[in-house]
Order: C-alpha cells, then sequence, then structure tokens
C-alpha cells in the first residue's frame, strides 16, 4: 500500500518521514520561546509585546496556539503526506507521542502556573505510557515504521471509494484532534493551577501508574497469543480460536480498560484542581473506544474458526472492567 509497504528503503523513508514530519510545529514554538525572552531580556514585557501581534496571540492563547499547531502540522501536513504514500500509518503512531509533546508544551508556555512536584509527575507518568504505548506499535509491526496502516482506516477506504481523500481528512484526522487534544486536557489544567500535592494526587497517580501496567501486561499477553497462532499456522497446524488466558480471562479487553484507566486517572488531576468539566475529553473518547469495541467484536465474529468461540468468550466474560467469568452460562455450556 503505497510508501507504506515493507522493505529496508521503505523502512527507512518512513523513519525519516516520521522525524521530519513534526519538526514545523516544534520549529515554530522555538521561534515563539525565543522572541519572547529575548524581548524580556530587552526590557520589553513579556504581556504585551506589542511590536510582535503574532507572539502577542500566541503568548495570550496557549490553548488556541496547541490547537492551531495540531491542526496545521497534524490535519493538514500529514493529510498531505498520508495521500502521498497511500497510507494513513503515521497518525497511529503519533498517537504515542502528541501526549509528551503538549506535556511539554504546556509546561514550557511562558504563562505556565503549576505545582513543581506535580508537573513533574504528570510528565514522567506521560513518559512511561507514550514509551510503553511506542513499543507496543513497534513490537505489533515487526518493528517496521508505517508498514501498514490500521484496519478501521483500510475498511473505511474501501467503505467510501472515490470519496476516500477527503472523508480521511475529517475521519482520520480532525476527529484525531478532538480526541487527541481532549483527553490530555488534564494536562493543561496541571500545568494552569498551583495548588500543593493532596490525598487526591496520590489517588491520580496510582489510578494512572495502575491503567499503564494493566495495559502493558494486556498487550503482552496478546502480542504472545498473536504470534503463538501465527507459528501454528506457519506449521500447519489449527490456530487457538480465542485469548482467554491471564487478564483475558477477566475482560474481553483488558489493554483497552488500562487505556481509560490511564485518561481517567488524569482527571483526577485535574478534578482535584477545580477543572472536573475536563471529564468531557475522556469521556469522548471511552465513547469512541466502545464503538472501537464493536468493530472489533463484530470482525472476531467474521472469522469462521473462532466464531463460535469468541460468541460464548462474550456471554461468560466482562467487556472492559475485569471480572470473574460467568459460571452459570460455563455450566449451561457444557451441559449442551
Amino acid at each position: 500500500m503505497g510508501f507504506g509497504g515493507g522493505g529496508g528503503a521503505a523502512n527507512l523513508k518512513n523513519a525519516v518521514i516520521a522525524i521530519l514530519a513534526p519538526l514545523p510545529s516544534v520549529i515554530f514554538y522555538l521561534l515563539f520561546l525565543n522572541h519572547f525572552y529575548h524581548a524580556n531580556t530587552s526590557g520589553i514585557e513579556g504581556d504585551s509585546l506589542s511590536l510582535a501581534p503574532l507572539w502577542t496571540w500566541c503568548y495570550h492563547h496557549p490553548f488556541l496556539l496547541a490547537n492551531v499547531l495540531f491542526f496545521l502540522n497534524v490535519n493538514v501536513l500529514f493529510w498531505v503526506i498520508s495521500h502521498i504514500q497511500d497510507s494513513h500509518w503515521m497518525i497511529d503512531l503519533f498517537w504515542t507521542v502528541v501526549p509528551i509533546m503538549l506535556v511539554h508544551y504546556y509546561a514550557t508556555h511562558p504563562l505556565a502556573h503549576y505545582n513543581w512536584w506535580r508537573s513533574r509527575i504528570a510528565i514522567v507518568m506521560t513518559w512511561v505510557w507514550g514509551l510503553r504505548l511506542t513499543h507496543n506499535y513497534f513490537r505489533r509491526e515487526d518493528w517496521q515504521w508505517g508498514a501498514r496502516e490500521d484496519w478501521r482506516f483500510t475498511d473505511m477506504r474501501r467503505q467510501y471509494g472515490k470519496h476516500w481523500w477527503w472523508v480521511s481528512f475529517f475521519a482520520v484526522y480532525l476527529s484525531q484532534q478532538v480526541f487527541l487534544i481532549g483527553v490530555c486536557l488534564p494536562l493543561y489544567v496541571v500545568h494552569s493551577v498551583d495548588e500543593p500535592l493532596n490525598f487526591s494526587d496520590f489517588i491520580a497517580i496510582v489510578g494512572s501508574v495502575s491503567g499503564i501496567v494493566v495495559a502493558y501486561h494486556a498487550d503482552t499477553q496478546l502480542h504472545d497469543f498473536v504470534a503463538r497462532n501465527n507459528k501454528l499456522k506457519e506449521l500447519g497446524k489449527p490456530m487457538v480460536p480465542n485469548l482467554d488466558k491471564g487478564l483475558w480471562n477477566y475482560s474481553r479487553h483488558p489493554n483497552y480498560f488500562g487505556e481509560q484507566l490511564w485518561w481517567w486517572g488524569l482527571v483526577i488531576f485535574a478534578w482535584n484542581l477545580g477543572h472536573g468539566w475536563t471529564f468531557f475529553g475522556a469521556l469522548i473518547n471511552s465513547m469512541c473506544l466502545a464503538y472501537v469495541t464493536k468493530l472489533v467484536e463484530d470482525r472476531m465474529l467474521k472469522q469462521e474458526y473462532r466464531a463460535e468461540a469468541y460468541r460464548l468468550y462474550q456471554q461468560t466474560t466482562s467487556v472492559w472492567v475485569p471480572w470473574f467469568r460467568s459460571s452459570t452460562i460455563d455450566r449451561k455450556h457444557k451441559s449442551t
């Protein structure tokens, strides 16, 4: 599929593209910071910057600036690159990078106002979350850059046909801005309010870190399961129809549960600082993930070798929140 295919040259090309793609927004922001601090050291009031209207606007509107940079650099530039390559692989990778960029942006903007410890805790946790997700991305893709795009985008490509070129801008990119900026709202609040740490911060930390741990183990168990099945397929042996061991014995989507636990843990930070409204970002993301859950399960049921086993799995196992399997349905199945 375009440049997203395999091969060493394509892999190197995609790596270079991924590294260079976010540079426009990074360079622009560094220019803004340089202008701001130069103005301050020159004796010009930093909160006026009257001689530079563009930089003045950037100073007074940190949240809007983040959205403008996302729109131009990700929505527009990534969209153009995706059509040149005929693959929307890059947005999947940058889900792991954008929150890290945002937390550092919010922490370094001249209007940032925050508790040092809460800020550093949020930054470190975001890095750990990002590294976990990045590792899972490359492990899943056999350590290739852009070997394929998300299967959901491929399905939509077939569904929309000749209209996909413009539908993709909204379905793949503009929607991601809503999700990513939304779920990262607590990181903005953390760097906008200076209050001492308290017990609620501890709850937020426990929730977020637990989410990272659960997601990591769930993804590792899924990766091992897929690898074993691929090996069985190569040997011409029957594949195991369903993963129901480890965390997957208690939840049909423990990786999704861990991911949501991470984002809702961050919401506790913002709620504790008097900005509970930021839960809308995590809520929208959870609603989207609920839809994705349905797509994934529908896909499972379309695969003949696993359809029957997965139907039973649906009847006996919790969707997201880990819980004990339904023994009543198990006994009923065994008696038939």
